[in-house]
Formats: structure tokens, sequence, C-alpha cells
């Protein structure tokens, strides 16, 4: 389908709606009019991509009503979701062609983000518990020092110095990890054994993570 196929079903499709519709008005490839609404663009192409959204950018330095227009893909795949979500971001309206028939997926309209909270509060909280800076950032396919694994990293010293079979209460007065009981039971990273109940000793892996060089940089997700 070209760019040029996408105009008739545009034009019928804003005409039904009482536009009077032209096309290639100045740098608009569709300008329409209808009294006593604010005019509105309509920007085709046979892909939905950046240098399009860009266009359409351009065109909103002219009116606040911009749509694009392109061809129905065959697959809504995970990359036209995002560029939907874009596309809402930046107030940009999205029609697509199937057949001849325009369905409209988006209207151009100012974007209010719906704030994850949840979302938030885990990094607030990651941040305030995570001790200094141990990572590098823009580093990729390399493991995270969290604030998880520091404080498993101190409960592992604290086992090394106290003896066999220590209760999760003394570990949390010793160190002041609130959650040692937790994270002893997890065991995420095998690094304590369980001899007896309610008592926690340090495994061969966790002498093991105590004795090397850099223990943080090693890192891991939060389990």
């Amino acid at each position: 389908m070209k760019e040029s196929d996408l105009y008739p079903p545009v034009k019928a499709f804003l005409e039904a709606q009482g536009y009077t519709v032209k096309a290639e008005v100045g740098a608009a490839d569709v300008m329409a009019c209808r009294d006593p609404d604010p005019p509105l663009i309509v920007e085709l192409k046979t892909a939905l991509n950046l240098p399009l959204i860009l266009q359409g950018v351009a065109r909103q330095g002219l009116f606040d009503h911009v749509y694009l227009a392109v061809p129905q893909p065959a697959k809504w795949t995970h990359r036209y979701r995002d560029l939907i979500a874009l596309l809402r971001r930046l107030g940009l309206g999205l029609l697509t062609v199937r057949e001849g028939t325009v369905e409209p997926h988006l209207d151009p309209a100012p974007y209010q983000p719906r704030k994850n909270a949840a979302k938030a509060g885990r990094l607030l909280r990651e941040f305030h518990k995570r001790q200094g800076d141990p990572n590098i950032g823009g580093t990729t396919r390399v493991k995270r020092v969290t604030a998880y694994r520091q404080d498993a990293l101190r409960l592992a010293a604290a086992l090394a110095a106290l003896p066999d079979g220590t209760s999760p209460a003394t570990l949390a007065r010793a160190t002041g990890i609130l959650r040692a009981g937790a994270i002893l039971r997890d065991n995420h990273y095998g690094w304590f054994d369980h001899p007896a109940k309610g008592r926690y000793s340090l495994s061969p892996a966790g002498h093991a993570a105590l004795a090397a060089p850099f223990p943080d940089a090693a890192g891991s997700p939060i389990p």
C-alpha cells in the first residue's frame, strides 16, 4: 500500500464527520476544517515509525489536533503497543486503514500519566536501603548489587563471627537488619545452613561469598 492509497479512505472518514478535507496543504499531508472546531492535520505513512512520529510532533507546532494514519498492521506486536503508548504521551492521534476502512485508535489529547505508586514505592525503598553506590550506570548483562544482597552479605559476615546455630533474633540485633529472619529462611543465594529449628549457620557457599575479593560486585536481582 502506498501513502497515496491512504488518502481516499481518510478523506471519506473525515468528510463523513462533517469536515472539509484538502490534501497537501503546505507541509501537511491532509488538512481538515469543520466549524466551530479547530483544524486538524493527518500525516500519512506506510508504517508507524519514528520519522512519522517526528513529523507529527512538528505539525503540533501548527495545530493541537494531529493524527497519524498508517495501514492496519497484520498483528499488533509489542513494538506497536509501545509506539501507541508513546503517541499517547505526545498527544498524537492514530488512525489505521484496512481495505478502505478507517479505524480510529487514539484521539489527540493532553497526556495525563497514571503513576504506579507501588512500583515507585519499591524504587524509593531500594534507594534508601542500599548502602553506597555499588553499581555502574549504563552496564548491561551484569548482575546488580541490591539492598537485599547487601543485607544478606552483612548477615553472612555476622554468622561467620558468631557460633554455629545462631538465631534470627540474635542476628537481627547484631546487624540491625529487621528482615533478617526472612532473608535467612529464603536463603536466596544458598549462603545459610539450617542445622536446627530457629538456628542458622554459614554454608560453604556463604564462606566463598565472603572470601571473594569484591563480594558486592557479583550482585543479584531482588528475589
